[in-house]
């Protein structure tokens, strides 16, 4: 299973009508387009997938469209998280996850609970979980930073926890876990901006935002990191920065949700309290994609 979560993957958007119900034709159609644009692995409700507005019935029915949409093209990991240990245990087992490979799951927030917390939480989590799971360290989201240490605890006693989205920034944290954890244990990228600096240090890869929106460049750009050529993947990093920029100066995932806009994938409708990007961003966006001949 780890070797299928290695290279390009993708967090999803959840895509809404003008009335702000799911777009399932747009998903399956989002869906389709990646897969065929050369990524490794897709993430359901995560973050970039609103999944805090989303009802249940929601989130089973968008595991069940973007399953049936892959078909069995690429492993496929559900986003199940959220800051109540025993809400997130009835979770995994009220959630259907047939065709799923992994669950990812983010650092508990707002509580703000200490180290000890946090492991505690993700060891109960990885004791009842009923497929792998992947830690998620957010601190920008959750208010909380997990630490190396913490990781490194949780990659060594328990088996189940098989790599982290570590979207910390903080590429000093990053090459700290990736030199300390246990063998085969995944660090994976969880910003655009680190990907490429992630997977030269030795990480598996990146779940990306911006993936969805070039699959094809972006999945070329990691591709050249992980063959080891990594003039040729910082080249084309550099040449993305800017648009990554974009994507979220207004928040996430606004900015990915304009740029799919423009492709014609997708509206970029957003429930509140997120708000659609504006007209300057997506006229920025635009402008960019045109001057790299990437198309809109």
């Amino acid at each position: 299973m780890k070797d299928q979560l290695i290279g390009t993957g993708v967090a999803l958007i959840t895509p809404f009508t003008s009335d702000l119900s799911v777009d399932y034709k747009a998903l399956e159609r989002l869906v389709v387009d990646v897969v065929e644009g050369g990524v490794d692995y897709l993430v359901v409700l995560g973050t970039t997938g609103e999944s805090v507005t989303l009802n249940k019935d929601e989130k089973q029915r968008i595991l069940r469209s973007v399953a049936h949409a892959a078909g069995g093209k690429v492993p496929l990991v559900a986003g199940i998280g959220g800051n109540a240990t025993n809400a997130v245990l009835e979770d995994f087992k009220n959630t259907d996850l047939g065709g799923y490979s992994a669950i990812l799951s983010v650092s508990p927030y707002y509580n703000k609970p200490t180290q000890e917390g946090i492991y505690q939480h993700f060891k109960a989590l990885a004791s009842q979980s009923p497929l792998p799971l992947i830690l998620y360290n957010v601190p920008s989201r959750t208010g909380s930073n997990m630490v190396p240490d913490t990781v490194i605890r949780l990659a060594k006693a328990c088996p189940n926890i098989v790599g982290i989205k570590e979207a910390s920034g903080d590429m000093k944290q990053i090459q700290d876990i990736i030199l300390r954890a246990p063998e085969g244990f995944l660090v994976i990228s969880g910003d655009d901006l680190t990907a490429v600096p992630a997977i030269l240090s030795g990480g598996a890869g990146v779940i990306s935002v911006l993936g969805q929106g070039i699959p094809g460049v972006f999945s070329r750009m990691i591709h050249l990191a992980r063959s080891g050529k990594g003039a040729e993947a910082m080249k084309l990093h550099d040449r993305l920065t800017p648009l990554v920029a974009l994507l979220f100066q207004e928040g996430n995932p606004a900015g990915i949700k304009g740029l799919l806009e423009l492709r014609g994938m997708c509206s970029s409708h957003v429930r509140l309290p997120l708000i659609a990007p504006s007209k300057e961003l997506s006229q920025q966006i635009e402008s960019f994609m045109k001057a790299q001949g990437m198309g809109c």
